[in-house]
């Protein structure tokens, strides 16, 4: 039976719901033979999380997930295996999360103009970080001063591209994150491609890019992705030469399709991005 591997999921040092010992635990209590921590632009989690798993029996991976900017669009790649207190990835990060919190200002401002006051402090309320204040953090805010009635119609009326509180964000490009992932001693792996809303002429372009700055991997298997997804980066990996991920994406509890350790196995004839490690 093959091993229940799982290399992408978040706690509450970024935008989850629970401590880093508490998604353990609930990896373990799933099945998950092997788990990684991958935080958004974060790595104060990886500690507590390593720690936790070495309690429990659970193989451990230490990830981060970092936004980038590729053709006008925010995609996200994943560090796994990573030396968290390397000095360029550290320095990289701490950027990011100051980028972060100026625009969680003006998101604040453009929410006010909506007519919601108080929202900065309000989203706080749902970040244990204040560095790493997102639109997520906003969203929980206003499902609980019911402005709204679900997550995704925060974002539909107020948070998502084009809406009245969105405020575009420039990340670093990829010639700056996959060398801080390498100096790091990890692998790069764009996360979740299902997700983004390019041309088939820009993806040439972003898995061309990603592999000239030494990227290695390509998450086929993720909770965003339809079979037929899966079916098409499994072919994408091949064709391109990527090692092929695995992920939940996990966020919080209640959530079925992101449950941990729940997302199906890697297609046949993949090469694993962990066959060196585990």
């Amino acid at each position: 039976m093959p091993l229940n591997v799982d290399l992408h999921s978040h706690s509450f040092h970024s935008d989850g719901v629970l401590p880093p010992a508490q998604v353990a635990a609930r990896a373990r209590a799933q099945g998950v033979d092997w788990w990684a921590l991958s935080d958004h632009d974060e790595t104060s989690g990886l500690a507590e999380a390593a720690a936790a798993a070495r309690e429990l029996g659970l193989g451990f991976i230490p990830g981060v997930e970092v936004s980038v900017t590729f053709c006008e669009r925010t995609i996200h790649v994943l560090g796994l295996n990573i030396d968290p207190d390397q000095p360029d990835l550290r320095a990289g990060l701490a950027g990011i999360r100051c980028s972060r919190f100026e625009r969680a200002e003006i998101i604040a401002e453009r929410l006010r103009e909506c007519g919601i006051a108080d929202a900065y402090e309000g989203a706080l309320r749902h970040v244990d970080n204040p560095e790493l204040i997102g639109r997520v953090h906003f969203a929980r805010h206003l499902l609980e001063q019911g402005h709204c009635k679900s997550l995704q119609q925060a974002f539909d009326r107020y948070l998502g591209e084009g809406k009245r509180a969105f405020v575009p964000m420039r990340w670093p490009k990829l010639e700056s994150v996959v060398p801080w992932i390498r100096a790091a001693g990890g692998k790069a792996v764009i996360a979740h491609p299902g997700r983004y809303r390019y041309t088939p002429q820009q993806f040439d372009a972003l898995f061309d890019a990603f592999k000239a700055q030494g990227g290695v991997g390509l998450e086929v298997v993720s909770s965003g992705h339809t079979p037929a997804q899966c079916r098409h980066y499994a072919r994408v990996a091949q064709a391109c030469g990527f090692q092929a991920s695995r992920g939940s994406d996990f966020h919080a509890p209640g959530i079925p399709h992101t449950e941990l350790g729940r997302v199906p196995p890697l297609p046949d004839g993949l090469t694993p991005v962990w066959q060196d490690w585990i």
